[in-house]
């Protein structure tokens, strides 16, 4: 089969079935690199919710994708074999049920020795996604996480399970290694000081939204850090940008990133082995002129490309 993705020229870009970058839609059984799975799941969202349906929309406005990387000269899709793997299945009100089926699904992708950019889906689903991956790498992945928030907070309504609470759970049960990990994007106001409590515990690298602005852009990539042997997992929340950039989102924060920042930083990420990769938090009937979805889609095409970069 040809991974490539339908031609704009003979379907219009507005024309055809939709899949995520106008890809093959195959099951995972098939032989390529990359599954890109929709996790339309929202069930672990404390305040807006409208995430399930993001991979949907996504891949609505993932036929505006382009394969070249213009600063990277790099043709990603002629570089890996990425398919449109559907959607995890989903139990839209119980979300033990569906941890269960997200670590199954994807753990399946994984042993059939491909990797994975997810698409969900609020950013619970993240911590099942970790579990399959650890248990697949056999040893603690670093974590790369753009977000407005920690999420290294207490149990929400005696729920210990939420899209705020997933990077507690993940340090707890040894599926990250804090120490080698960073957060980019983090801004306030806390809920109190004590917010801050658990990353100083465990030596989790945060980067403020002030500290990629108290100086040039050029200069804060200097300092960004380097991971050459250890697989990396990235996660990418739509709310490490400013509102303004993307609305559609279940927990804006004012004072975010630009979506040039973003760029610019994922870009400058020197990551040897992106072993997966999740863009989460997109929530449609949010947004304004589908921008939000557009970010999520510029995300994903540069996780896509930090995984081509070492598949030569």
């Amino acid at each position: 089969m040809d991974y490539k993705p339908l031609s704009g020229r003979e379907y219009p870009r507005f024309s055809a079935i939709k899949t995520f970058f106008r890809l093959p839609q195959v099951p995972t059984t098939e032989i390529y690199d990359v599954a890109i799975v929709g996790v339309p799941f929202d069930g672990g969202v404390t305040y807006r919710p409208g995430a399930r349906f993001a991979p949907a929309r996504v891949r609505e406005l993932s036929s505006l994708g382009r394969g070249y990387h213009w600063s990277r000269a790099l043709a990603v899709f002629d570089r890996l074999k990425v398919a449109d793997a559907g959607d995890c299945p989903t139990v839209p009100i119980d979300l033990k049920q569906t941890y269960s089926k997200i670590e199954e699904h994807f753990g399946q992708i994984l042993r059939a020795e491909k990797r994975f950019l997810a698409v969900g889906g609020d950013h619970s689903i993240t911590l099942p996604l970790l579990r399959a991956c650890r248990r697949k790498a056999q040893q603690k992945l670093s974590f790369v996480h753009f977000d407005a928030h920690f999420d290294t907070y207490p149990a929400a309504w005696d729920c210990e399970y939420h899209h705020g609470s997933f990077v507690r759970h993940a340090v707890e049960e040894g599926l990250i290694d804090p120490t080698t990990s960073v957060q980019i994007g983090i801004r306030g106001p806390l809920a109190g000081g004590d917010d801050l409590e658990f990353v100083k515990k465990h030596g989790l690298r945060t980067i403020t939204v002030d500290e990629v602005r108290r100086q040039p852009l050029a200069d804060f990539l200097k300092t960004l850090p380097q991971f050459v042997h250890q697989p990396v997992y990235l996660s990418f929340d739509v709310d490490c940008l400013d509102p303004a950039y993307a609305p559609g989102t279940g927990t804006p924060v004012v004072g975010g990133l630009t979506t040039y920042e973003t760029q610019t930083i994922l870009r400058a990420l020197k990551i040897n082995h992106l072993f997966a990769a999740d863009v989460v938090e997109v929530s449609p009937p949010y947004d304004q002129g589908d921008i939000t979805s557009l970010a999520a889609v510029d995300a994903m095409f540069e996780c896509l490309c930090l995984m081509a970069s070492k598949a030569s």
